[in-house]
């Protein structure tokens, strides 16, 4: 199944660009385990052209926003790029046990069991504009406990964004009325 552009994607160049990035992302079949289509973004990520593009899009889309909060691990990466074009700061969301001060965690469901997601402390203010990024958006379960995570400190979720969001899994709609911006669908 190839991977539909952006419908953010207005222009010929950011279509263009988008799908250099697209032709990047490489499939792994049953991975991590059998019957599973993986999408490697890590290609799109080596590639100096492609991860500025992939960049450039999501942080146009973050508005407003006063903080990048990226959800561990790729997006950090990303999180963090995103964040330095778009002139905010950044900030980790962490699986439970990797921070020595935590402001809030959350517990959620997975496929295969439960994980908890942690914030550090003193990072996001009550009223903090906050703009959440991710590499994947597949069942919406680590992307609906990240929103959570901040909105339980006070935090406005003006968006998530996303490079790949893999629609038929349904996690966008885990999100409620939180603003979804995937550069590629698939």
């Amino acid at each position: 199944m190839s991977a539909a552009i952006s419908d953010d994607a207005h222009d010929d160049d950011t279509a263009y660009e988008l799908e250099r990035v697209r032709d990047l992302v490489r499939a792994v079949p049953d991975y991590p385990e059998p019957g599973v289509l993986f999408r490697d973004l890590t290609p799109a990520l080596a590639d100096a052209e492609a991860f500025a593009s992939l960049t450039t899009e999501l942080a146009a889309r973050a508005g407003n926003a006063d903080v990048v909060a990226g959800v561990e691990a790729r997006g950090f990466l990303i999180g963090a790029a995103v964040a330095l074009v778009a002139g905010t700061g950044v900030v980790p969301i962490r699986k439970a046990g990797k921070l020595p001060a935590v402001a809030a965690s959350r517990t959620y469901d997975l496929e295969y069991g439960t994980a908890t997601l942690e914030l550090p402390a003193g990072t996001v203010e009550p009223g903090s504009r906050v703009f959440v990024v991710d590499d994947v958006l597949a069942t919406g379960g680590t992307a609906q406990a990240a929103c959570a995570l901040l909105t339980e400190v006070g935090a406005e979720i003006v968006g998530f964004g996303t490079v790949i969001e893999l629609a038929a899994l349904g996690g966008r709609a885990r999100l409620g009325d939180i603003a979804v911006h995937s550069l590629l669908t698939y």
